[in-house]
């Protein structure tokens, strides 16, 4: 069985009600809140309390930030705070989360998340995603809000997120660091640019950027209506204003399905170069995959003119297709790269610990067909290896032996 996450965006979606919702569902705050403090950050605590919108009980959550003022954006629920906050650059929050204790998993998610919001703000204002600088999304609690996402992801252990059609608001104005801009915002429009979306004639943000930089950087798409799910959670995350005639919350269904969904879309970069020396390439592979690649690998051609040359290929989660095409223009010659969305099937997999005689380590566990196949991680294999001083190819062996015996 696989475990997903759908998302009911009848009346848009943030990123505190995502977070609401996910604690509403059954997350630990508690649990939450250690793996938010990963980050380093202070002055802040999360407020979860009930509500009800149109006799529904949900949670509404606040975070609380006694180093910044609160955000200023307009949340799915059209409630708008005049607080400035910190002003951080994409590259700032990067770096934050890369030097953090997060695991790896919330790690990719979460920049994947910023990522493409930072691709989305550089197009509309006519710059590169590494130079562009968050106000409302740059603050702690939209951070926090973010991060948190991605940590209730793994608390959950879901496995993929779908969504309802998107919900966005129309014919309103909203008043954000860069003036006074049109409802739906530029950014989220942008973001969610080949996502299956609903305009609604409700004058509000019913989704910010910060709810469509989660939906674009993470849903699978949108859910079939005859697929067959088992729902086992429910939760309901809430805006602040009341919405005529509507309840402004946003529905999460954690549920359980069969492995039919196998298939992800992912964006492949190509480029052709046939004048820069060989010894450049690993260390652009090596870049592309610290970077949160998912693969980048170089293949011989012959090119026009009977040349010889190198194709260059790197597959990517869509949000890191900016910070891709950064690194392929600034450390190799090319001058164009070609980009193309593909879709992927693969076994169901995910991670899990297991008790060796090196520790717990963490192993992958692939399902194929009926039964389940125990994969040693290299990168565990690597870090003993090291630590103890031992070959890695032995370390590998007594670990596949120890997990599948």
């Amino acid at each position: 069985m696989k475990r997903i996450a759908y998302f009911d965006t009848f009346a848009g979606i943030s990123g505190d009600m995502i977070l609401a919702a996910f604690l509403h569902a059954g997350v630990s705050l508690d649990a939450l809140t250690t793996e938010l403090n990963k980050l380093g950050l202070t002055g802040w605590r999360i407020r979860a309390r009930e509500v009800a919108q149109h006799a529904i009980h949900g949670l509404k959550v606040d975070i609380a930030v006694e180093e910044e003022k609160p955000r200023s954006h307009v949340d799915s629920g059209g409630h708008h705070s005049h607080g400035k906050g910190k002003q951080r650059s994409y590259a700032d929050i990067a770096s934050l989360i890369e030097q953090s204790a997060l695991s790896s998993r919330v790690k990719k998610d979460a920049l994947g998340i910023f990522g493409r919001i930072a691709e989305a703000e550089a197009k509309i204002h006519g710059t590169t995603p590494e130079k562009v600088h968050f106000h409302e999304v740059g603050a702690v609690d939209s951070i926090l809000d973010i991060v948190g996402a991605a940590v209730c992801l793994e608390l959950l252990e879901i496995d993929a997120v779908y969504t309802s059609v998107v919900r966005i608001g129309s014919g309103g104005m909203v008043e954000t660091q860069h003036g006074t801009m049109p409802i739906p915002a530029p950014a989220t429009v942008e973001i969610l640019r080949r996502y299956p979306v609903e305009l609604t004639g409700i004058p509000f943000e019913l989704t910010t950027p910060t709810g469509a930089g989660f939906v674009a950087a993470l849903s699978k798409g949108v859910l079939p209506g005859e697929e067959i799910i088992d729902v086992r959670a429910i939760g309901y995350g809430a805006g602040s204003r009341e919405l005529p005639g509507l309840p402004n919350l946003l529905r999460l269904m954690i549920c359980e399905t069969n492995d039919r969904f196998q298939e992800d879309c992912v964006t492949a970069l190509e480029t052709n170069i046939d004048d820069m020396q060989p010894e450049i390439y690993p260390y652009v592979i090596e870049r592309l995959l610290d970077a949160g690649m998912l693969d980048a690998y170089v293949s011989p051609v012959l090119m026009k003119k009977g040349r010889p040359g190198h194709l260059l290929t790197v597959l990517t989660e869509p949000g890191l297709a900016g910070k891709a095409l950064e690194i392929l223009y600034a450390e190799t010659t090319t001058t164009g790269v070609r980009m193309h969305e593909m879709r992927r099937e693969k076994l169901p997999r995910k991670q899990k610990q297991v008790e060796t005689e090196f520790g717990e380590v963490t192993v992958k566990v692939i399902r194929e067909a009926e039964r389940e196949r125990l994969v040693p991680e290299f990168e565990e294999c690597k870090r003993i290896a090291i630590e103890r001083s031992m070959p890695l190819r032995e370390v590998y062996t007594r670990i596949e032996h120890a997990i599948n015996t």
